[in-house]
């Protein structure tokens, strides 16, 4: 529970998080040990941290981005003082607007990588050897997709077979030289430049079998020049 100067319950959401004075973490808990699975390394404070990173995302102003900053700077010190856990610069702190920061805080999780953890377990590399070419997916593939998400997590495993890697995204926002150097062969995006985004979500099974067939006719018989 998070507690003002006065002592009384801080409201829920963001704004109140400057006004924090005292935290009564949770009493009792006789939990397993907590692994928090995360598919970003944004820490919880900072230029990549959660708030401005992903508070744009959502639908914040500026103002509201700093207001939101301040108050989980605050907050990281407070849980620093009170609890012993340095959770403003953790990687993977900010994930889910700081979910992760408060599983490690009050229920000292460990952060681990959640792309890596499912890859352990699915019998991927089992699978690899025997592989032409692995197909992964995400909405918008951009440059965080390649900062411990699925995609990223994918081509580095897929690169210590050779096995090259396509990605067919919803749009595409990453350029070539980026996503070659993080060995990814093919990108297609669903979304082509003269649709809306709305009919492309709206459309978005007809969009991935077009993308999918653009696939296999320019590389499956080779790979197109240049």
């Amino acid at each position: 529970q998070f507690l003002d100067s006065d002592g009384q319950p801080v409201p829920l959401g963001g704004g109140g998080l400057s006004r924090i004075a005292r935290i009564l973490p949770p009493q009792g808990l006789n939990l397993p040990p907590v692994r928090v699975l995360c598919d970003v390394e944004n820490p919880l404070c900072g230029p990549q941290g959660a708030a401005r990173v992903y508070a744009p995302q959502k639908g914040a102003g500026a103002a509201m981005v700093e207001q939101l900053e301040r108050g989980l700077e605050h907050l990281a010190e407070l849980v620093a003082v009170q609890t012993g856990h340095r959770i403003a610069d953790l990687p993977g702190a900010g994930a889910a607007g700081g979910l992760a920061a408060g599983a490690v805080a009050f229920m000292n999780g460990t952060i681990v990588s959640g792309i890596e953890t499912v890859l352990a377990h699915s019998g991927l590399a089992e699978e690899l050897p025997s592989c032409d070419w692995v197909i992964t997916g995400e909405g918008s593939f951009d440059e965080q997709s390649l900062q411990g998400k699925v995609v990223s997590g994918i081509a580095r495993l897929a690169r210590r077979f050779g096995v090259r890697v396509a990605v067919i995204a919803g749009q595409v926002r990453v350029r070539r030289s980026v996503f070659r150097a993080a060995g990814i062969m093919a990108v297609l995006a669903c979304k082509t430049d003269d649709m809306t985004i709305n009919y492309a979500i709206s459309n978005a099974g007809d969009c991935l079998r077009v993308a999918a067939g653009r696939f296999a006719a320019q590389w499956l018989d080779g790979p197109p020049a240049g």
